[in-house]
């Protein structure tokens, strides 16, 4: 990276890491999308409500990948801002290693899991049986999804986000294609999703793995000397985006339980569609942080704290546009939208009246999500760790539980866009005092 070209082209330095991030995160979650398609094509709704019933669990593992590889980053990327290139060479092979292990360790834990979460959620019939032919071959995939997600973030720190956008685009066409193939010739159904999951994602991983070998030029794969503080520093620094989508996953469960038991399969299923708008724009928005992420970690290690603070602000306008023009678009499309996954008109006319009020929190989310990652690059996890906690878990599970008892299906899609303005409410208190500090 060059200071110089940061402070005089900075606008241009955001969207040269940040586009081919937002696309490689776009196309991931075209992936999910196109998941959804198939399984409500060839499957049915009750296969739709199955796999949102165990979103939690990848969740979970996004949150333990995202506390491991999105800490050591920031470590790294501040290491080779100082000029300390043996050290972030360290932290990464250390980052790597813990994310696989870490994700391992988690899917042998999570096998035990399975009936406990379908009792909880009252699920029976089909969708036990669909939830449980997906999950079984995903603790497999996710695992692998985990430290391509690790080691893709270290390929922008190097300087080719490009490349990562490259293998990004292999892994979504090699899975769509691998969705029809396994669903519409080999009538698989959810199990033969999952099963494109885990070959595309494996090919991604030959993909990445050959970057390291032949042209990374910082990170290098070998030996490394494991160090305690920097395994504490690293999971310290990355807290805030477990914490984050620990409590997306936790959130996530509690629609899905206050929807099971209120409004059944139906209104998970509508509910899950409309969620696949919100998961694409979060992707754009996760695109955003992660692309200016190294940015920010190596102006704030190299004592340029103004550039940072200015690289956020920029974005911050970038993700508010994004959330403006996704939500117009959506405004204009949502009369055909739902029935592109399911032809039911309880489930459309559910997708229709709750669309527009979900989609309002898109105003404030992004703005939130980049400051907790400007936070988290910046070493201040506390500040990040309150943003990302309040917006996922503390003022949301107080939504979920009570705007559904008084507004009914209305209140489960008002709780997301009341939860976000409450947070941005803490984000702007977290950011006036670091201005009232730098004065």
């Amino acid at each position: 990276m060059n200071l110089e070209q940061m402070k005089t082209g900075t606008a241009g330095m955001i969207w040269r890491f940040s586009a081919p991030a937002i696309i490689s995160m776009i196309l991931t979650s075209l992936i999910t999308i196109a998941d959804g398609f198939f399984i409500g094509n060839y499957v049915g709704k009750e296969g739709i409500a199955a796999v949102n019933l165990g979103l939690p669990i990848i969740y979970l593992y996004l949150g333990v990948g995202l506390m491991v590889s999105v800490g050591g980053a920031a470590a790294a990327g501040m290491a080779q801002g100082a000029g300390e290139t043996d050290s972030c060479n360290q932290i990464f092979r250390q980052t790597a290693a813990a994310a696989l292990a870490f994700s391992v360790l988690l899917s042998c834990a999570m096998g035990f899991c399975f009936q406990p979460m379908l009792s909880v959620l009252c699920a029976d019939g089909r969708v036990t049986g669909y939830f449980q032919d997906y999950y079984r071959i995903m603790l497999l995939e996710l695992p692998v999804m985990v430290v391509n997600s690790s080691l893709g973030m270290f390929i922008r720190c190097e300087g080719y986000p490009q490349y990562y956008m490259k293998v990004s685009l292999i892994d979504v066409l090699l899975n769509i294609f691998l969705d029809y193939l396994f669903a519409d010739y080999f009538y698989m159904g959810v199990a033969g999703i999952a099963l494109a999951s885990l070959l595309a994602a494996l090919v991604s991983l030959i993909c990445i793995l050959y970057f390291f070998v032949r042209k990374a030029r910082v990170y290098r794969l070998g030996k490394f000397r494991f160090s305690g503080e920097i395994c504490i520093r690293s999971i310290l620094n990355g807290s805030s985006e477990f914490i984050g989508e620990m409590s997306t996953g936790i959130a996530m469960f509690a629609y899905n339980f206050v929807i099971m038991r209120r409004f059944g399969a139906d209104g998970v299923t509508a509910f899950t569609i409309v969620g696949y708008v919100s998961y694409a724009f979060s992707m754009v928005v996760v695109g955003f942080g992660q692309g200016t992420s190294p940015l920010i970690s190596f102006a704030y290690g190299a004592d340029e704290k103004m550039l940072a603070a200015d690289i956020r602000k920029r974005t911050n306008r970038y993700v508010f546009s994004a959330g403006v023009l996704v939500f117009l678009l959506m405004a204009a499309g949502m009369e055909w939208y739902s029935k592109v996954f399911v032809q039911n008109d309880r489930i459309a006319e559910m997708v229709r009246s709750g669309m527009l009020v979900f989609m309002v929190s898109f105003f404030f989310s992004g703005i939130n999500a980049v400051t907790s990652f400007y936070f988290t690059a910046t070493g201040r996890a506390f500040q990040s760790a309150v943003i990302s906690a309040s917006r996922g878990f503390l003022v949301l599970l107080v939504c979920i539980f009570t705007l559904p008892a008084l507004f009914g299906m209305t209140g489960v899609w008002l709780a997301a866009p009341v939860t976000e303005l409450v947070t941005f409410g803490i984000t702007l208190f977290f950011l006036r005092c670091e201005n009232s500090l730098e004065r």
